[in-house]
């Protein structure tokens, strides 16, 4: 039976009040030992969330009262614990696009697509399907037939779509992992001046939990930003790692190369590592073990 229960959340709303709702929150989830991270800001609330099953239930009516309902989140189990720390932090954007002078989800949004219709939507010649995702995320998983940026950082979007030469005239359908950089990039879009944007609403998650994998557009893995590291259909762990000196997913066939090293190095960053990098990564590795035998969790993992 699995440990833990997650669940993944995000709302574009105009929050006022930020530092009383961090302390609520804070003091909600030490209190019930809930581990994970909550993004604040005026334009919304961005938060990953996991503990016992128990706990997780009991701050699911403190969310609801700053407007998280049960719409807006979501749930999977695991016998890892995804994540070693709580933070809890107020920034200026849940989410930064690096133009946020051309995007306001609280006013404009793309059409929501649901995952039941996903598939008419993306079979349609007429649409052009873009992932919003970064490069390390594209490169385990995406949609078949998807237009997938090579950037490092959501920020890069806006240049990424400038450069591209793609005509407002063209229909746009744009996914990523939960559904908040694809809501925040079709605002970006609509802004621009393309006329039709859709945009997954709940993201990869919630098509690989509710679309069967016999009916599935989906190829690879989906990459989380948790200790999971990827997942597959029906929300269960997938097959990654993540190296700790370079931080990209590795596949089991990097892990059975020579040129990877638990916790030093691996095939994607062995030909460029520096000897200082390798130690401090090696003294790192030391004391992450030397945690684990005192059964702690060391704060670099």
């Amino acid at each position: 039976m699995s440990q833990y229960k997650n669940i993944s959340f995000y709302k574009f709303k105009t929050f006022e009040s930020l530092d009383l709702i961090r302390e609520t929150l804070y003091i909600s989830c030490k209190q019930l030992k809930i581990l994970g991270t909550l993004i604040i800001a005026p334009e919304g609330l961005n938060g990953m969330l996991a503990g016992i099953p128990e706990a997780i239930d009991k701050i699911l009516p403190k969310l609801r009262e700053i407007g998280i309902d049960s719409n807006n989140i979501k749930t999977s189990f695991s016998e890892i614990k995804p994540f070693n720390r709580l933070r809890i932090k107020i920034k200026e954007e849940i989410i930064s696009l690096g133009d946020s002078a051309n995007s306001n989800p609280n006013k404009k949004v793309g059409d929501y697509v649901q995952p039941k219709h996903w598939n008419n939507i993306i079979e349609n010649k007429n649409v052009l399907l873009i992932d919003t995702r970064n490069y390390y995320e594209t490169s385990i998983g995406t949609f078949e037939n998807s237009l997938v940026p090579s950037i490092s950082s959501f920020k890069e979007f806006p240049k990424f779509i400038k450069n591209s030469n793609i005509s407002k005239d063209k229909e746009i359908a744009m996914f990523c992992t939960g559904g908040i950089r694809c809501e925040k990039a079709s605002s970006y879009m609509l802004q621009l001046g393309f006329k039709k944007v859709y945009h997954l609403e709940g993201g990869i998650i919630k098509y690989l939990e509710n679309v069967p994998i016999e009916q599935s557009k989906w190829q690879g893995e989906c990459f989380v930003f948790d200790n999971r590291v990827a997942i597959e259909h029906e929300l269960s762990a997938g097959s990654y790692i993540l190296c700790n000196a370079c931080g990209e997913p590795l596949s089991k066939v990097d892990i059975s190369s020579h040129r990877y090293k638990k916790g030093i190095h691996c095939p994607l960053c062995f030909d460029n590592i520096t000897e200082e990098k390798i130690q401090k990564v090696t003294e790192r590795q030391k004391q992450i073990e030397l945690a684990k035998l005192r059964g702690e969790v060391h704060i670099g993992e």
